[in-house]
C-alpha cells in the first residue's frame, strides 16, 4: 500500500493498512511491522493511529458507487 499509493496519499495509506490489518499489526508490533516493511521509525505513529482506528473504521470499497 506503501508502495502503490496515490500522489499526496501517502499517509492516508499507512492508516488505512492500520485499519485494515489492525489485529495482525498489534500482535506483531508496531516498531517490528515498521521495520519488516523498510519504512522510517517516523512512520510508527502515523501506523499506530491507523491501528487505533480499526476497531471503529469499515473500510469501504472506493470502486462502488456512492449512492
Amino acid at each position: 500500500m506503501y508502495n502503490n499509493a496515490p500522489p499526496k496519499k501517502l499517509v492516508v495509506m499507512i492508516h488505512l493498512f492500520g485499519i485494515q490489518y489492525s489485529e495482525e499489526v498489534r500482535k506483531a508490533g508496531l516498531k517490528e511491522v515498521v521495520a519488516a516493511a523498510g519504512l522510517s521509525h517516523h512512520l510508527q505513529a502515523e501506523l499506530n493511529k491507523g491501528v487505533n482506528l480499526g476497531e471503529y473504521v469499515i473500510v469501504r470499497d472506493p470502486w462502488k458507487s456512492r449512492s
